[in-house]
């Protein structure tokens, strides 16, 4: 019998994450591979969701999300950014950012339509193009300096462009999109009338560089829909609680879609971030305090393993070229990786359509305990030296 996966979707099987978090159990590896926090979100914050279940918020809320946790990330656009949002239709929460991206994808994007977006990039981002029946058009970031080259970005839109999914903080590379550079993205989605679905999870954890939502330039807030998570502000990925928010009518496309994906989002992890949200700065910058720190950990360590590293500006990820270790293929070098080093790592080449400039790159992350970073170092150092 044939495949009966769609053809659009053959190029997505098992994903990376999965294949070296299975190597990292299979070999008792320090695994910084995959970007999850190793320790529990604030005190504060956990309590907040035992106390919403206790209070018996436990059957479906409204499948938009409850009104309180709309209203209190409304007040997080305005407080932070000076974004103006009605909560009513404005905002809408999901069942993660991802769930929000593949949701915004559907509801805009027309079999054939062009999505621009920036590569490397996120894995979820070419396999929800391809979900919408829709053509990537990729503008390559190139390492180190990760700049924006206006001509490449020009030439990626045309007029067939619907949508630019654009990242900043950017994953995987840990690069903070410049205000010089969203402007040209900007100028060119006002210039081929295209909408923006701008992915900026990682929007509290910077390091010395401003992160400016492309919502707030001159003539695209009403061209815009800005994706959050409760999961990259305080640390509780599991949760998989979302949101999406922007004009009505571009947060409706949204909506008609996702209410039969999950319908609704879990109801006490819902009040739980809406109080979280409203609990001042602290459990924002403690937290990028204390990951700046990790930060300038594992860069020290990859350094001092041989490794070229760019130091990252945001997000939880560090890119480092293993070329002066002798690699020429991180792909298959990070397969040997967890069995020959007892770390583990993703090659940066699996974030992109064509793997060839980014073939020695490698993404660690440093979401990780103190002691887990000093042992991968450890480990490193010895396998290296």
């Amino acid at each position: 019998m044939s495949d009966p996966l769609v053809t659009r979707m053959h190029p997505y099987g098992e994903t990376i994450f999965a294949t070296m978090s299975a190597l990292a159990l299979e070999h008792d590896a320090v695994n910084l591979g995959q970007g999850f926090p190793d320790t529990d979100g604030p005190v504060q914050v956990l309590e907040a969701a035992r106390e919403a279940i206790s209070a018996g918020h436990n059957q479906y809320p409204p499948s938009v999300g409850i009104p309180g946790l709309r209203a209190a990330i409304a007040e997080h656009q305005q407080r932070h950014h000076g974004i103006l949002l009605d909560p009513s239709d404005e905002v809408l929460v999901t069942s993660g950012a991802t769930e929000a991206i593949a949701a915004a994808l559907l509801g805009l994007v027309e079999p054939g339509d062009e999505v621009v977006t920036f590569e490397p990039s996120y894995d979820s981002y070419s396999a929800g193009i391809a979900l919408a029946a829709g053509v990537k058009r990729a503008v390559p970031l190139t390492f180190p300096d990760l700049t924006v080259d206006p001509d490449r970005l020009a030439a990626a839109f045309s007029d067939r462009t619907k949508v630019v999914l654009l990242n900043t903080p950017h994953n995987p590379s840990g690069k903070v999109f410049t205000r010089e550079e969203l402007e040209l993205v900007a100028d060119l989605a006002r210039r081929h009338d295209a909408w923006v679905i701008s992915d900026e999870v990682y929007e509290h954890l910077t390091y010395g560089v401003p992160h400016v939502p492309i919502a707030t330039l001159p003539g695209m807030h009403e061209r815009t829909l800005t994706i959050g998570s409760a999961g990259k502000f305080f640390s509780v990925t599991g949760w998989k609680v979302g949101w999406i928010s922007g004009p009505a009518h571009l947060v409706r496309a949204v909506r008609v879609v996702k209410q039969f994906l999950t319908f609704t989002t879990a109801s006490p992890l819902q009040h739980a971030v809406a109080a979280a949200l409203r609990m001042g700065p602290a459990p924002l910058t403690d937290l990028s305090d204390s990951l700046r720190a990790r930060r300038d950990l594992l860069v020290d360590g990859l350094a001092a393993s041989g490794f070229s590293v760019r130091p990252s500006e945001g997000t939880y990820f560090v890119v480092a070229d293993a070329a002066p270790l002798g690699v020429t293929d991180a792909a298959t070098w990070c397969l040997d990786l967890p069995a020959a080093t007892g770390v583990a790592a993703v090659p940066v080449s699996v974030f992109c359509d064509d793997p060839a400039p980014t073939a020695t790159l490698v993404r660690f992350a440093f979401c990780k305990q103190e002691s887990v970073l000093h042992e991968g170092c450890r480990r490193l150092a010895a396998y290296t030296g």
